[in-house]
């Protein structure tokens, strides 16, 4: 099978995985943020800022390594395992004897049972880490698709009952542990890899000259990411860091419907297409195409009618969270199509790229929070997004650099979404002004939806219409044979 074949086919199992599975944890989670309070989530919240931290030590980069590598031997296999299965249960009886510690600094005695609890899921990550690498070095997406399916599913059944019969915050917990523990059984079920007793230093080597630099990019990313929430949990309190949670999470999975499906097939092809920038740079174009054409729309949207979702979707309880949502809802434009600038520079093989502009970021996040968090959560909010699109020319500079793109070229792949999204946003804006006061908040909604989709889609057509055919020829690739998958485009 080809290259585009597999990309294609990459493609379609990764969208099973991330819609299918993100359409139920959405589900669940809208479920469980009417069933609890906020205080719930800023517990589980400020849990994991301790325990993503030294979740960053874990894997050190090896998997990634393990994707990015053009010649890859079983020794590689052997030794990441291992050295994944000794760091776990490192890192899981640090992170229970330090419970009390990041309780106190919390200020939040009831954290210490939740971080004892959820520090298991170190394991879980330890024990199928490289069979998720393998699978992800061969573009086969399916039984990853059905791990998230079948984990989503179990840890949502188990958190919702868990909270209607009144466990509170353990609901969250169950969930999680749950949801790590099919994953490692769905994955040692669907692999036909399997360790051996055997641990080479010469390829330890290999792995570590990579990943060390990984190893320091998600430190930096932890405090990009984290910070916030840090600043949130220690200077706020729990509910304050519950409603910023919400807001985040609705971010986070509009962008892992929108871009993971692609982002997750992108870092291996790159990778193989690496001596190939010739070849890689249509394919760059085509997918901050297509990724723009969907997120661009949906973030605004989003932007515009957040007090009615938060209403229908999580109840009036968490209205306080609307501002927020709308703030970082400008930030989800940017980073739908940024994850692509990382790809090229993971597959480029220049990590140490990254490594700068993290630690870059990371100081102006970490100072930026720090100064505004009196201000509360909305300023919080305002700092991160203002930073991302600080750096976005920064990352356009590195990517050009490595294959060559054109600036006017990338950014002519934006002016359709842009164009059409900023018209369909009028339209909307329009029928919230004129019937906001005639229609429920359901018929608005669906109003807005239908009316806004049909006009965004007359103007992509009229600004460029080849267009349709582009996703119509991906769309159909994803459901013909594989002898129908040549005629893709990409």
């Amino acid at each position: 099978m080809s290259l585009k074949q597999k990309a294609v086919k990459g493609v379609f199992w990764s969208a099973i995985q991330s819609w299918g599975s993100q359409g139920i944890a959405f589900l669940v989670f809208a479920l469980l943020a009417r069933l609890l309070g906020p205080e719930a989530f800023g517990l589980v919240a400020s849990a994991w800022v301790f325990l993503a931290f030294i979740q960053v030590f874990l894997d050190q980069g090896f998997s990634t390594a393990i994707i990015q590598r053009q010649e890859l031997e079983p020794e590689h296999l052997d030794t990441t395992f291992w050295i994944n299965i000794v760091m776990g249960l490192v890192i899981t009886g640090f992170s229970i004897a330090a419970a009390g510690l990041v309780a106190n600094f919390f200020k939040q005695p009831e954290l210490t049972p939740i971080i004892r609890w959820l520090s298991l899921s170190f394991l879980f990550i330890a024990l199928s880490s490289v069979q998720e690498a393998i699978f992800r070095r061969r573009l086969e997406f399916k039984p990853l698709a059905m791990r998230e399916l079948a984990a989503v599913s179990a840890g949502g059944i188990v958190g919702v009952t868990m909270a209607f019969m009144g466990f509170g915050v353990w609901s969250l917990v169950g969930q999680q542990l749950v949801n790590g523990l099919i994953k490692v059984l769905v994955l040692w079920w669907a692999s036909d890899w399997r360790p051996r007793l055997n641990f080479s230093q010469k390829h330890f080597r290999e792995l570590f000259d990579f990943g060390i630099n990984i190893i320091a990019i998600n430190i930096l990313a932890f405090g990009n990411s984290r910070s916030d929430d840090l600043l949130i949990g220690y200077f706020l309190g729990p509910v304050a860091l519950g409603y910023y949670t919400v807001a985040y999470r609705l971010l986070m999975v509009m962008l892992q419907l929108f871009t993971s499906v692609t982002s997750k097939v992108a870092l291996p092809v790159f990778s193989k297409l690496q001596q190939e920038p010739e070849r890689l740079r249509p394919i760059f174009y085509k997918l901050i195409l297509l990724t723009s054409c969907v997120s661009f729309p949906s973030f605004l949207v989003v932007a515009v009618l957040a007090p009615e979702l938060v209403i229908i979707v999580f109840g009036k309880q968490w209205l306080p969270v609307v501002p927020v949502m709308r703030i970082l809802s400008l930030i989800g434009i940017i980073h739908s199509i940024s994850y692509f600038n990382n790809n090229i520079i993971m597959a480029m093989g220049k990590p140490f790229w990254n490594l700068i502009v993290n630690f870059l970021a990371m100081i102006i996040n970490v100072i930026g929070f720090a100064i505004v968090v009196r201000w509360g959560i909305v300023a919080v909010a305002a700092v991160f997004v203002i930073r991302g699109y600080l750096f976005l020319p920064i990352y356009l500079w590195l990517v050009r650099k490595l294959i060559n793109i054109e600036i006017k070229q990338y950014l002519s792949q934006l002016l359709t979404p842009i164009s059409s999204s900023v018209g369909m946003i009028f339209v909307i804006f329009a029928i919230k002004y004129f019937f906001s006061d005639w229609l429920n908040l359901y018929v608005l909604l669906t109003v807005c939806a239908l009316v806004g989709s049909v006009v965004y889609v007359v103007m992509i057509h009229f600004f460029q219409p080849r267009l349709f055919q582009q996703v119509l020829n991906l769309v159909k690739s994803t459901l013909v044979s594989t002898k129908e998958v040549k005629n893709i485009q990409l």
